[in-house]
């Protein structure tokens, strides 16, 4: 009997070392037109900054105000990973909208996908990833005064 509990408690003890061995990353390449369409992006967005990614070409700078990251996470528990990819990506956009406020900025441009200080630049897509609990996206900007055009 002791030798089947000593038994037990070891293999117990052998799946909680090796669980997060196993844990899900998986990397997402996500339209940023898609996520920007989600209700939920035009309901907390206000419009009052206006995002470029990657190269996208902006309005002429007239004054750049500072650069940030915004590194957002999220329960992905009982949702899709597009769905908290999405998700992930406007609470980043929102501490960037916020933050180029506070500086007086009326844009962000240069936006480009910065998970675990990896740099991928797209004027299309968004770089997500994914586990089993949670969902990352780590945006990084310039905050800028742009003209009307």
């Amino acid at each position: 009997m002791k030798k089947l509990i000593a038994l037990i408690i070891v293999i117990g003890f052998s799946f909680t070392v090796a669980w997060p061995a196993h844990a899900r990353d998986t990397k997402h390449m996500l339209p940023i037109a898609s996520a920007m369409q989600v209700s939920d992006a035009q309901e907390k967005l206000d419009g009052s900054i206006r995002f470029f990614f990657g190269k996208q070409k902006a309005p002429k700078v007239l004054a750049k105000l500072g650069s940030d990251i915004s590194n957002r996470k999220t329960n992905a528990f009982g949702k899709s990973d597009e769905v908290a990819c999405n998700w992930a990506f406007l609470s980043a956009l929102i501490a960037l909208e916020k933050r180029a406020q506070a500086l007086g900025a009326n844009a962000v441009v240069n936006i480009v996908s910065y998970y675990k200080r990896n740099e991928m630049s797209s004027p299309t897509e968004f770089e997500c990833h994914a586990g089993g609990i949670m969902a990352g996206v780590a945006l990084k900007g310039d905050f800028v005064k742009i003209g009307k055009k």
